[in-house]
């Protein structure tokens, strides 16, 4: 070969190595670089089930998302992932295709963020639980009555409530319901079970029963300083024989938080304190961590009674006479607010 022919063959090669280059290199950033979407913010998907690119683009449609049909087409065809994962997921406002098609197909989703607070009661927790993941209430309740599930957790329906432990928690939002409760019920005894299994050993309580107790405790106050003061008093009461009266357990059988009637105190139910001797069958909430420390180490003192008082806490007494006074002042006080409502009312007509 002579060494014209040599370097009109190099020549020849540099000149076809630059021409793909410009073919390739605006399919490369098209596909590696270019953003998807046209968005000023993160963009987050939830895929109810597998989906294809027909699937995709209708949820993307939905969401009223501004993207290039044709170019999103056109990258899935190249970059062939052709099923893409259930699951929840956040995109940066500048995601590339290959970004967007990989993590989708691989399934490779974004945690959601769980806040579970204390003094809930069953309905609210199960619509709060369900409504952050992929299951509905109904599937979430169907575990909370599984005889199977709860025996596992050496659990039974009336004490699972308690163990539903209020903090902060990071899920997939595809995780099952088995999955969510088996992770709040761990939490709770690494917290709960384990820390004070040496206070629980030394009382006449179960846990059961403490976590009980810590539930009326949880919805009687929202002063922690207060709350071994109203556990030592339900101690007194309990020791004594005496029927709790906790204006709580009457709220549960009512099945509402509000100011009670008096004839709301003669509601047949199990829950009743007024009615029925001794704890509850089971929790009324799920306590909080300082209202099972409450209930595990109530204040020593005499105190039989208690009241609300104006400041948000409680009014204690040790007798009953005492208790009808500062009752008395209570009520006084009431009619005093709800005079100056009316008042108030009445110069706005």
């Amino acid at each position: 070969m002579s060494l014209l022919t040599f370097k009109e063959c190099v020549i020849a090669l540099l000149v076809g190595i630059f021409a793909a280059a410009l073919v390739a290199l605006p399919r490369w950033n098209r596909l590696y670089r270019q953003p998807v979407f046209s968005a000023k913010d993160s963009v987050e998907l939830y895929l109810e089930k597998e989906m294809d690119r027909e699937g995709l683009i209708q949820l993307l449609k939905q969401k009223d998302l501004h993207y290039d049909g044709q170019v999103l087409r056109w990258s899935q065809q190249m970059l062939r992932w052709n099923t893409f994962e259930a699951g929840h997921y956040v995109f940066s406002k500048d995601v590339s295709y290959e970004q967007l098609f990989s993590r989708l197909g691989k399934g490779l989703q974004d945690p959601i963020r769980l806040l579970l607070l204390p003094g809930q009661s069953r309905q609210r927790l199960v619509k709060k639980i369900s409504n952050s993941f992929k299951f509905d209430s109904l599937a979430l309740e169907h575990t909370l009555s599984d005889s199977l599930f709860l025996e596992e957790a050496q659990l039974d329906s009336q004490d699972v409530i308690g163990r539903l432990y209020p903090a902060t928690y990071q899920f997939y939002w595809t995780a099952s319901p088995q999955e969510v409760l088996s992770r709040l019920f761990e939490t709770f005894k690494e917290n709960i079970s384990a820390k004070y299994r040496s206070r629980l050993d030394q009382i006449d309580y179960s846990l059961d029963e403490i976590i009980t107790l810590a539930s009326i405790i949880e919805w009687e106050s929202a002063e922690d300083s207060e709350k071994p003061i109203i556990s030592g008093l339900y101690w007194n009461r309990l020791r004594k024989g005496m029927r709790l009266q906790a204006d709580p357990t009457v709220n549960y059988a009512v099945g509402k938080r509000r100011r009670l009637t008096y004839e709301d105190y003669k509601v047949e139910h199990p829950y009743n304190t007024y009615l029925h001797a001794g704890l509850p069958p089971g929790p009324i909430s799920n306590p909080s961590k300082t209202s099972i420390e409450a209930a595990l180490y109530p204040e020593e003192h005499d105190y039989l009674y208690m009241v609300a008082s104006p400041d948000g806490t409680h009014n204690f007494s040790e007798t009953y006479r005492e208790h009808l006074r500062k009752s008395a002042e209570w009520r006084r006080w009431l009619e005093k607010q709800y005079r100056i409502k009316r008042n108030r009312q009445k110069e706005q007509n």
